[in-house]
């Protein structure tokens, strides 16, 4: 199977895993479109809750009924994709630049799936870019203090402004995304705490500790990853 079919496979599987009666979370990207897709099919009564608003338009064209993240308070299942699939099913998410919404409704959930392709499984994370979602006023002053939090992490490196069609990309909540070129992160929990306490910042792509499954799409069929 080629890279698509393997993100197909993965987010049909995972379709698998939702019962009539759940409160699913559903991620953003095109693996996890394909999930959408798969679970759409299956017809169930469920209630959705969208990380995003291109995922809330797929899932209501497919008449998937939706629901809000506040008024939904725990969200039984929740599938979505990574970038990369470091050890101990730590991730890297954001290159859809929903990675705060994503994170929010992760950690509403009790349990959460990740799926992809065999591509997104690394030996170390870093290779993938780090989103980073930070407010617009002031980014750039924010941005010389993430290069400082990062050089305290021994990662020299200068965050870039996401930019598509010659303009800031914008996240759904109105801010704007920072990419990093760690390369390698040694240690994913420290580079996580030194972001998160940068004034400006208000998510990074570090998905540490959340996932409790991955479906990965092979060449010979999905496989089951766990922590």
């Amino acid at each position: 199977m080629d890279a698509d079919a393997q993100k197909k496979a993965s987010g049909e599987a995972a379709a698998q895993l939702v019962e009539s009666g759940m409160v699913v979370g559903l991620g953003t990207g095109s693996t996890a479109a394909w999930f959408v897709k798969a679970l759409a099919a299956r017809k169930l009564d469920i209630l959705g809750v969208p990380t995003s608003l291109a995922t809330a338009n797929l899932a209501q064209s497919l008449g998937i009924r939706l629901g809000e993240l506040g008024p939904v308070k725990s969200i039984d299942l929740t599938v979505d994709g990574a970038d990369e699939i470091g050890p101990a099913l730590a991730l890297i998410k954001g290159g859809g630049a929903a990675l705060l919404r994503e994170k929010l409704v992760w950690e509403a959930s009790k349990r959460c799936v990740v799926i992809a392709d065999a591509e997104k499984r690394v030996a170390k994370l870093g290779k993938f870019p780090l989103p980073i979602e930070v407010v617009a006023f002031g980014h750039e002053t924010t941005m010389l203090r993430i290069c400082d939090a990062l050089s305290e992490c021994d990662l020299g490196v200068a965050p870039r402004l996401r930019i598509k069609d010659g303009e800031p990309v914008k996240t759904d909540n109105g801010n704007l995304i920072y990419d990093a070129a760690c390369g390698r992160i040694e240690d994913p929990a420290l580079l996580a705490d030194a972001l998160k306490s940068v004034t400006g910042v208000v998510e990074h792509g570090l998905f540490l500790d959340l996932a409790d499954v991955a479906l990965v799409g092979t060449a010979d069929g999905v496989v089951t990853l766990e922590p």
